[in-house]
């Protein structure tokens, strides 16, 4: 077979990557990374042809000088003149790694291709790039997969790298994410295209090059198709993360609901789940909440995922990080803020029976009114507020209505004897973080008679010999009320 059938079969290989995952549209403006090596100046000749034979595209040909490295000037140079001969546009980036080291305390893998990828985004951005093509190879999705592999991750590590993915606003294209090294030299050699060798990649104290060049060798002493192996477990492995993926986008839109700036659903429905989608779930809910970061910690979600299923107690909350904690109210698990450690407490003194209270710690107000026991009844609006009668003549001023405080007990009508406030929130499943927002009403006498939509006491009760009715109703204010 002569270069030109090689060149071709990899043109038409390249274009049916493109149609099956849509890397480009006519006229797109592409950012081609080209290092210099083998892989690179390919990527850059293939989308030229294609450029020029089959879809009009403009290509933009972009290069880093990392300046650590003898052949780095002759590399600038390789590319420059590359560009020139294809007439394709150039764009130069000379980076100071150790500096950057130095700033970030990052190592210099991470740290170059930080400044590698700044570059090329801000080529694309610029240029108004719809992609930057990337020359990613075979070999070195193998190589990313067996890393992750060896870093312990889990099957979204193991899909390796995307052929396509967006990142700030561009999509990063990867057309050679099929081929193999061999091909790519091959086809620089049979059509004689010239390339640089990068010397570092023969060094195996970076990360990378000693999985290339010390374990995949070791490995193909057991599977001599170790590389192809990779590659195919990350073609499986991403298919099916993209298909958990939409398992879980469908969970978190049919089970999630917000709450007081948190996410929150119910136990039982999350117990019904596979514990894959689980996982996946608690995931999702984890970096859709405002952390500034990404958790992927695989312990960190299964903790929170065992306190789940284990329902060793009615209500619990689990420091997640970042400010945020995992709460636990009965069958409500809620994501949210940490709530503060003490509500702020209030005390409002009533003489007498007035018409309206205000109470802006809570965001309530309770309205009062008198009347005959025949015009008396309940609006019974559930959730928005809460109501209660008295026998007005046998209610001892003033009232007071204040914040719960620790060992409170009341009266509960119909039972016999007192009971504590927090064992009455219990008993009626109140969640921990709405018991705060509830208060008490206290008679002249110290005795607490009302706990707002909660329960009332034995004390001032409306019977046949009631001439006079204290209509009660603590009612929601609305935040445009408050300002």
């Amino acid at each position: 077979m002569d270069s030109r059938s090689d060149l071709n079969m990899l043109v038409e290989h390249v274009l049916h990557m493109a149609g099956e995952h849509d890397l480009w549209l006519p006229h797109d403006v592409i950012v081609v990374a080209v290092s210099g090596g083998p892989d690179s100046v390919a990527l850059l000749h293939v989308l030229h042809q294609i450029s020029i034979r089959h879809v009009p595209l403009k290509l933009v040909c972009a290069h880093v000088h990392h300046g650590l490295r003898e052949e780095s000037e002759h590399e600038e140079e390789l590319v420059r003149n590359l560009a020139r001969e294809l007439d394709i546009p150039f764009e130069l980036a000379r980076i100071d790694v150790p500096s950057y080291m130095k700033e970030s305390g990052k190592g210099f893998e991470e740290a170059a291709r930080d400044q590698r990828y700044a570059f090329l985004h801000e080529t694309a951005r610029r240029w108004n790039a719809a992609s930057i093509a990337l020359a990613h190879h075979a070999d070195d999705q193998a190589e990313t997969v067996l890393m992750h592999l060896l870093r312990g991750s889990g099957l979204g590590g193991l899909k390796g790298m995307k052929i396509k993915r967006r990142e700030k606003n561009v999509e990063l294209i990867r057309p050679f994410l099929r081929i193999y090294k061999t091909d790519l030299l091959n086809i620089c050699k049979q059509n004689g295209y010239t390339y640089a060798i990068d010397s570092s990649n023969y060094s195996n104290k970076y990360r990378r090059n000693a999985i290339r060049l010390d374990v995949l060798p070791f490995l193909g002493q057991y599977n001599g198709r170790i590389s192809q192996s990779l590659v195919q477990l990350a073609e499986i492995a991403g298919m099916e993360d993209d298909f958990m993926g939409q398992s879980a986008d469908l969970a978190y839109r049919e089970m999630v609901r917000q709450k007081n700036g948190g996410l929150y659903f119910e136990a039982p429905s999350f117990l019904r789940l596979h514990v894959a989608l689980q996982r996946r779930l608690i995931k999702l809910i984890l970096n859709y909440l405002p952390l500034g970061f990404e958790i992927a910690d695989f312990h960190k979600i299964e903790l929170i995922r065992q306190s789940i299923i284990q329902n060793k107690s009615t209500t619990w909350s689990l420091d997640i990080g970042g400010g945020l904690a995992c709460i636990r109210e009965y069958d409500m698990i809620l994501f949210m803020h940490k709530p503060p450690e003490q509500s702020k407490s209030y005390t409002y003194e009533l003489q007498a029976a007035a018409s309206e209270l205000c109470i802006p710690e809570i965001g309530k107000r309770l309205k009062m009114k008198l009347q005959s026991p025949q015009n008396s009844c309940f609006s019974a609006r559930a959730g928005s507020c809460a109501e209660a009668v008295f026998d007005a003549g046998q209610l001892k001023f003033p009232l007071t209505l204040r914040s719960r405080l620790p060992g409170d007990t009341m009266k509960v009508m119909g039972l016999n004897g007192s009971k504590k406030v927090k064992d009455i929130f219990i008993d009626a499943k109140i969640p921990p973080s709405v018991r705060s927002r509830i208060p008490v009403l206290v008679d002249g006498s110290g005795h607490i008679i009302w706990i707002p939509g909660v329960r009332r006491s034995e004390h001032a009760a409306v019977g046949s010999q009631t001439i006079s009715v204290l209509h009660m109703c603590l009612e929601d204010i609305k935040a445009v009320e408050l300002l």
